[in-house]
């Protein structure tokens, strides 16, 4: 589908580029939006700097655009204190330029929920950082009813991919696996976990900016049957030639590490996603889409590929 519609993309991280390169397959015009201005862009795509704090800034890069994809967020251990404010200057942005909105979000907001995770649960947040996600999910479905902007959500699991460094399924599996070592897991290890591929996120995120009849809904993204994550990094070594070693960081010791590293004791509150099932269903918008998830598979091949390719330029995890 060629329109030569311009597509703004807030935030250049791993999940803004996989929306930007679904974007370009669709013969879009794309706009990247960063605090630098600076990002390794895929050819056809411009980069240029705002602040997304200050709605006037998103009004300026939204002008004249389709749609806007919200990708940007704070630094994990900031989202509390930061989130809100960045989630609202870019609504009142985007509002102003005339622009769709289209939200990435999680499955925080939830909260521990018995049995698959779909679309019609309450949101029953106990955690912060779970209730800061109801909030500005809330406030996004607010908007669009009111009539303030047209918007959407996509919503995925842990995700992982080429690119993807900060996840639970990210360096701190695929760095080990490939120096042989022990891949480091969160919580227990043989339950099954839904994973989502980075690249299926930004394909649901540009379906969402096309679909008129997707806008003043949230979707969960299509993800995977869940493995175990036994399983899931087993597929890894296997892809690696290799024998899988792994370790599982349970809640007492993510505790201890978050005495020094800030994002580990963020990430203590969240544990309950690793300590039972969790399990997504995405048949919705598989149906409504038409689109199939990345087999696991597939997806562990393409990301070790890449971690194949960048293990030099790398920190090694700790």
């Amino acid at each position: 589908m060629t329109t030569q519609e311009t597509h703004v993309v807030l935030g250049s991280g791993p999940l803004g580029m996989a929306t930007v390169e679904a974007l370009l397959r669709r013969g879009h015009i794309v706009r990247i939006v960063n605090r630098s201005g600076q990002a390794e862009a895929p050819a056809g795509a411009a980069v240029v700097r705002a602040d997304l704090y200050d709605q006037a800034s998103v009004r300026a890069v939204a002008e004249g655009a389709a749609a806007v994809y919200q990708c940007a967020q704070p630094g994990y251990a900031e989202w509390v204190a930061k989130f809100p404010p960045l989630q609202t200057a870019i609504i009142a942005g985007a509002a102003a330029a005339g622009a769709k909105l289209i939200v990435a979000e999680n499955l925080y907001m939830y909260g521990q929920v018995d049995g698959p995770i779909h679309e019609d649960l309450p949101y029953a947040a106990h955690t912060r950082k779970g209730r800061v996600r109801a909030q500005m999910a809330e406030q996004v479905a607010a908007a669009h009813r009111s009539g303030q902007l047209r918007a959407a959500s996509a919503r995925g699991s842990d995700f992982y991919g080429p690119g993807v460094l900060g996840s639970s399924l990210g360096e701190r599996v695929f760095q080990p696996a490939l120096a042989g070592k022990a891949a480091q897991a969160t919580g227990r290890l043989d339950l099954p976990h839904s994973y989502t591929y980075i690249g299926d996120f930004g394909e649901t995120m540009a379906i969402l900016g096309e679909r008129e009849d997707a806008l003043g809904r949230h979707w969960h993204v299509p993800s995977a049957a869940p493995l175990t994550q036994r399983e899931l990094i087993g597929l890894i070594y296997q892809e690696l030639g290799l024998e899988p070693k792994m370790s599982g960081m349970g809640r007492l010791m993510m505790t201890l590490g978050g005495l020094f590293i800030p994002e580990a004791r963020e990430t203590v509150e969240m544990m309950y996603e690793f300590e039972r099932p969790f399990v997504v269903d995405s048949s919705r918008a598989e149906a409504a889409f038409g689109q199939r998830p990345t087999p696991l598979a597939e997806g562990v091949r393409r990301t070790v590929a890449w971690y194949r390719a960048h293990h030099a330029a790398l920190p090694i995890a700790a």
